[in-house]
């Protein structure tokens, strides 16, 4: 393997892949691409249109049963790019902002370090999903028999992290990103002039303190022992300068790690809405939805993913969260049905944050990532002693 060749092709899809950003689903020219490569690697399959726009190809070796799986997202989010790069966005409002340009192209590199250099005894599933940033394209492969169609033993990922420094890799075992909830809650009565709000039964004042008393749920209803993160994210109503509103909706989104924290919270949430509702006399609706599971790193592949990615960068790069994040990742459900490891790569210091407009992933951290995925295959797919 040339690595230097590798590390030149690697950016240069990423970029390619950079400068042609597809939303959820719509993924058609990111899975040709990478359904391309795979074929030009020599992988024994190659699918496509799994769970819509997802992309698995498979890699054998020796004669061992054992499977695992690594995972990439290929989408890309609804923002305008802000930058001069030569490489910025061709598809105007969708840009790569969270990287995932360049998860797509550490996996891709791996499959071709695998495919050209073996190392391992058994079954190598990589996982390109699409939708990840919305929730729901695990569950779409899922869906569409992933498990059953490429069954594998274990499951691994790669996110990047701004902030962390290129050549750091950090995880932790057990609970390592939330769950993600999403509430909208309408409250509705009569609009009416401004000049006269004693005519009308407005609803933009018990919005205004719905918005404020959910607030209490983290503060005084829930144990302080316990994650949890309410956030009200729009107040929309049908009002306008002069005329007060008689619809308003409320949409937020709450983050925990246990499925009692978050039941809790809609208990609560559901309690101040009604309540609410009754002090200013107008009518409400809460709908409450579950988008995101909690990610759960399972305790011994967290130690074997430490073991891999100390082996590539040293053991002084390779560090342990000291508390799970409040953020959430797909990945999680396939977390579900097999065990797994979620890690993190650094992206830089200097990184602009992620879902920022200026945000670009940095191509020094490509050959990290890709020497991860291969290696922790290598370790979980050990060959046997001559």
């Amino acid at each position: 393997m040339n690595l230097e060749q590798l590390i030149a092709d690697m950016q240069a899809w990423r970029r390619h892949l950079h400068a042609n950003p597809e939303f959820g689903f719509e993924e058609k020219g990111t899975a040709a691409f990478v359904a391309e490569k795979l074929r030009e690697f020599g992988l024994d399959d190659v699918s496509e249109g799994v769970g819509g726009t997802g992309v698995v190809g498979t890699l054998k070796r020796g004669s061992a049963n054992r499977s695992i799986a690594l995972r990439a997202d290929m989408d890309a989010l609804r923002i305008p790019e802000q930058s001069n790069l030569s490489y910025r966005s061709r598809n105007p409002g969708v840009m790569h902002a969270c990287g995932h340009d360049g998860h797509t192209a550490m996996l891709l590199g791996a499959a071709r370090m695998l495919a050209e250099d073996g190392g391992f005894d058994g079954t190598v599933r990589f996982v390109f999903q699409p939708a990840e940033e919305w929730g729901k394209g695990a569950l779409a492969m899922i869906d569409d028999g992933i498990m059953e169609r490429f069954p594998f033993d274990e499951i691994y990922g790669i996110h990047n992290m701004p902030g962390l420094p290129v050549g750091h890799f950090q995880t932790r075992p057990g609970a390592i990103m939330s769950a993600e909830d999403n509430f909208e809650i309408v409250l509705s009565g009569l609009g009416g002039h401004a000049a006269r709000p004693n005519a009308t039964n407005e609803v933009l004042v018990a919005a205004c303190a719905l918005v404020v008393n959910l607030q209490t749920i983290v503060a005084r209803r829930l144990d302080p022992t316990d994650i949890a993160v309410i956030s009200v994210t729009e107040l929309l109503t049908d009002g306008t300068r002069n005329a007060l509103p008689g619809t308003a909706r409320i949409l937020g989104d709450c983050r925990s790690f246990h499925p009692s924290v978050s039941a809790e919270i809609e208990k609560q949430m559901r309690i101040i809405a009604d309540g609410t509702a009754l002090s200013y006399n107008v009518g409400v609706k809460v709908d409450y939805t579950r988008e995101f599971v909690p990610l759960l790193n399972d305790p011994e592949l967290a130690d074997e993913a430490f073991a891999a990615a100390a082996d590539i960068v040293g053991a002084d790069n390779v560090s342990r969260r000291a508390e799970p994040m409040t953020a959430s990742e797909d990945f999680a459900r396939f977390l579900d049905f097999v065990p797994g490891c979620f890690v993190f790569l650094g992206n830089g210091e200097q990184s602009k944050p992620l879902h920022n407009p200026s945000y670009d992933f940095n191509d020094d951290g490509l050959i990290h990532g890709a020497n991860f995925h291969a290696g922790i295959a290598r370790r979980r797919l050990a060959q046997p002693p001559v």
